[in-house]
């Protein structure tokens, strides 16, 4: 497990990096003839027509996902002091690395003080920063500086369980890996109490000891 501490110096508006330009489809579904071709393959065959432009037109909606979107933040002038943990996201991203798909399960938790947060917005944010090409350690980081960004404080916690393909299907093909990584910060990072409590009602989404 990777376990980070953000720094209270954070700088959380820079959490959200800008994306490349958009892809042009037509140029793509060329390179991806001309790597058939390459690969032994013959792209005008019955089963591979059209497959160019049907793999430029995924790349151009992955690397396309819709903004992270700005949270909605609703008053509950009574409330602090609660841990409030949101799980059941699961978000496809690709490994940078080789290219490959990574599929990560990912709970987020933070502690209100007068105003909660919209709940869709967690899983707006997740595909957000799934769709480009990634690292589980940055996506983890990413979301977490996101959410300390919407609630203005550090006091969040970020939890990702990863099943990486790279690693699956390549190389050492181990299909039961996993790869875990944990972003905690404020009281969090400082409050043994509530860190075990944001660990242990992660464990028990991801049906893990």
């Amino acid at each position: 497990m990777t376990i980070s501490v953000v720094s209270p110096a954070a700088d959380v508006t820079a959490a959200v990096p800008e994306l490349a330009a958009a892809i042009d489809p037509g140029r793509v579904a060329d390179l991806i003839t001309q790597l058939l071709v390459e690969l032994g393959e013959d792209p005008t065959r019955e089963g591979l027509l059209g497959t160019p432009e049907r793999v430029a037109a995924w790349w151009s909606d992955f690397l396309s996902p819709d903004g992270a979107a700005t949270a909605t933040c609703f008053t509950e002038s009574k409330l602090s002091g609660q841990l409030v943990a949101v799980g059941g996201m699961s978000v496809w991203s690709l490994c940078e690395h080789h290219m490959l798909p990574m599929h990560l399960q990912v709970t987020a938790g933070y502690v209100p003080d007068g105003e909660v947060v919209g709940l869709s917005k967690f899983g707006r944010a997740a595909q957000h920063f799934a769709g480009r090409l990634q690292v589980q350690e940055r996506f983890t980081r990413q979301f977490a500086e996101h959410l300390a960004g919407v609630i203005g404080r550090e006091d969040v916690a970020v939890a990702v369980r990863g099943l990486h393909l790279c690693m699956s299907m390549r190389g050492v093909r181990m299909e039961e890996a996993r790869t875990t990584t944990l972003q905690a910060g404020g009281r969090f990072g400082t409050d043994p109490v509530l860190s075990q409590q944001f660990l242990t009602v992660t464990a028990g989404l991801w049906g893990t000891p």
